[in-house]
């Protein structure tokens, strides 16, 4: 898949580290309960790669009637293939792509904690039927996708869904794969208002905010509840990409959004599936985080916020 690059300027000062500057060419796109367990202890894999993983950050291939049925055989495979023990799955936008959609939870090893697609159209009261049945553990919102601010009125009574039964919202924040999205609408500082006012909701901010990465990360630097995902901040295999590229759109600006924050349990490995391979975007967020804190970043902050243990 090729990888798309937009240009973009991202200058940064840090207030104690004293670190110089540098530039960010932004790119990006951008259970049913059941018996599954995850496995506590680690397992075997290859040398200097972490022993578990869970990807924050994941969609269903959707690009077939005949794949409807989820996880899709390529899915599991990848995922084993890349040591990822579970993953959280954004469903689609768009009503069609999931009405037939069937999610079987029993057809694999891989945990799944699925978010419901809070969009117009879809009624608080039908997802909330969704997470009464275990449909859902998570809700997703669309920003820039859908025209409107995270403070619109109609996002409100799943805010108040997601306090009552203790789910997470991630909001997709940054630059948007549609070109006809509005990504005024996702700029990630607006967050810090709905945080403030779900004090007891955790918030998730999608692919760090790329390209306003300084602005995602002081709202997840002040706001206790508010986590973040490196997903997607390039596309495609990054083992392709140029080694420059690969970086400064990807490496430094996710390490230091590590440094900012300065608490590991607020960061998340994602990948966006399908739009990333997963395996080789592993291994470029490994150089961005201290080897003593991949399994925070790569496990356990991801099983805590979306209670996948």
């Amino acid at each position: 898949m090729a990888i798309k690059l937009v240009e973009g300027f991202s200058k940064s000062i840090f207030i104690c580290w004293g670190l110089a500057s540098f530039f960010v060419l932004s790119c990006s796109h951008l259970d049913k309960k059941g018996s599954q367990t995850l496995t506590t202890e680690p397992t075997k894999f290859e040398q200097a790669y972490p022993n578990r993983i869970i990807d924050a950050h994941s969609h269903f291939s959707l690009d077939s009637s005949t794949e409807l049925s989820q996880p899709t055989l390529e899915m599991q495979t990848m995922y084993r293939e890349s040591n990822v023990q579970a993953a959280v799955v954004h469903l689609p936008k768009d009503k069609h792509k999931r009405k037939s959609l069937k999610v079987e939870r029993a057809k694999s090893q891989l945990k799944l904690a699925v978010c419901a697609a809070v969009v117009p159209g879809e009624s608080s009261s039908a997802v909330e039927q969704g997470i009464q049945r275990g449909d859902y553990q998570c809700m997703k919102v669309y920003l820039g996708y859908i025209p409107k601010y995270a403070s619109d009125p109609f996002y409100h009574d799943f805010y108040r869904l997601a306090e009552k039964y203790q789910l997470p919202v991630v909001f997709h924040t940054g630059d948007t794969y549609d070109k006809k999205a509005k990504v005024k609408f996702a700029e990630p500082l607006q967050i810090d208002e709905i945080a403030l006012q779900y004090p007891k909701v955790n918030f998730v901010l999608a692919h760090m905010g790329n390209p306003w990465i300084q602005s995602a990360a002081e709202v997840v630097y002040k706001n206790d509840n508010v986590f973040v995902d490196v997903s997607a901040l390039m596309l495609g295999d990054v083992s392709k990409a140029n080694p420059e590229a690969l970086e400064e759109l990807a490496i430094k600006p996710i390490r230091w959004f590590w440094l900012y924050v300065e608490n590991p349990k607020k960061m998340m490995f994602g990948s966006d599936w399908p739009l990333m391979e997963v395996k080789p975007y592993v291994q470029a967020v490994m150089k961005a985080i201290p080897k003593e804190h991949w399994d925070d970043v790569f496990f356990k902050n991801a099983a805590e916020v979306f209670k996948l243990n």
